[in-house]
């Protein structure tokens, strides 16, 4: 192996980043900026390569069940029934039952419930307008009921 240096002597080589005045000497100041140059294209090129994320699946929008339209409309003819909607054909005067509405009304309600964000749009439109119907029936045939409760009702006479 050859010696570089034919005098023998050492060569010293200052490695520092500051000068004797505390400055960051030039060539340490153009090797930070490769370095963070370099750093920055490492980095864009990871990002470039790696895949995006994944994006989340579009929702699926339910399918229309006939089935589950029918069960609705089922329970909503007994419902509407019972609040004197049809008369019995017994009798020819409407039936009215306010607790059995009460009940039916209260099926559909957890069934809506129970089905919150599996129904195609048709459905849950469906069900919320005969629900909303069923309801308003319910409260006016009650009101009819409580007055005429309150008309059949005798009077007390006032004591003299």
């Amino acid at each position: 192996m050859a010696d570089q240096n034919p005098e023998g002597t050492f060569r010293v080589i200052d490695r520092r980043p500051f000068t004797s005045e505390g400055e960051l000497r030039p060539d340490v100041v153009q090797e930070q900026e490769r370095e963070a140059k370099a750093q920055a294209a490492i980095k864009e090129a990871k990002e470039k390569a790696a895949p995006p994320p994944p994006a989340a699946p579009p929702k699926e929008t339910p399918k229309k069940s006939p089935a589950f339209e029918n069960l609705v409309r089922m329970i909503g003819s007994n419902a509407a029934m019972v609040l004197g909607a049809y008369a019995d054909p017994r009798t020819g005067q409407p039936v009215i039952d306010p607790e059995a509405a009460h009940e039916l009304i209260d099926m559909l309600d957890a069934l809506r419930e129970k089905t919150v964000g599996n129904l195609a749009p048709e459905e849950d439109t469906m069900l919320l307008d005969l629900l909303g119907k069923l309801k308003m029936t319910y409260l006016e045939i009650n009101q009819a009921l409580a007055a005429q409760m309150a008309q059949a009702q005798p009077h007390p006479k006032p004591k003299k």
